[in-house]
């Protein structure tokens, strides 16, 4: 017990993750959110239709219907671009960084010490420009801690082999 020691840490001389520049998620992924939105509300259009046409009592109301849905439509798109341009990623030599957030900006940090397991994702229309989701798990839990979308397949696979990387050092 004689060489213990419980220094106090000076908390000014820690490492700021906010100095940290942020890679910003492909322009490509806000074409695939901007597709992935259509696709929605086409589907939600083609609701308000046919409910048109099976509910006779409401056909007075379709123009409201309609109009919620365009501006619905305007509320969503709006905030899913601000989203997509507020996310970032940064892989430093220690750990694993992810910003995302719209009002409340949250940065995930992740340790490659406490990383089990990494995974590579590509959706079809994320496909067609070319682009892939980096998941990063950690121990104890099913889902994943940091999803980070949008990225270049080839980069994104270069990411997986730089954290699988990272966990084979620790073993």
């Amino acid at each position: 017990m004689e060489n213990f020691t419980n220094s106090t840490i000076d908390i000014n001389q820690l490492p700021r993750f906010e100095e940290v520049e942020f890679q910003k998620l492909q322009p490509n992924y806000g074409k695939v959110i901007f597709i992935n939105l259509i696709i929605v509300f086409t589907i939600l259009a083609g609701g308000a239709t046919v409910l048109h046409f099976v509910v006779e009592k409401i056909s007075n109301e379709m123009l409201y219907i309609w109009i919620a849905l365009a501006v619905l439509f305007g509320l969503v798109l709006f905030f899913s671009r601000l989203s997509f341009l507020k996310k970032g990623f940064a892989f430093r030599e220690h750990d694993v960084l992810f910003r995302s957030g719209i009002i409340a900006t949250n940065t995930i940090i992740i340790p490659y010490n406490r990383v089990q397991h990494v995974a590579l994702h590509e959706g079809w229309l994320s496909r067609y420009f070319g682009l892939a989701k980096v998941e990063i798990f950690t121990a104890g839990g099913s889902s994943s801690d940091i999803e980070i979308p949008g990225i270049e397949k080839e980069q994104a696979e270069k990411i997986k082999q730089l954290v699988m990387g990272k966990i084979q050092q620790k073993l």
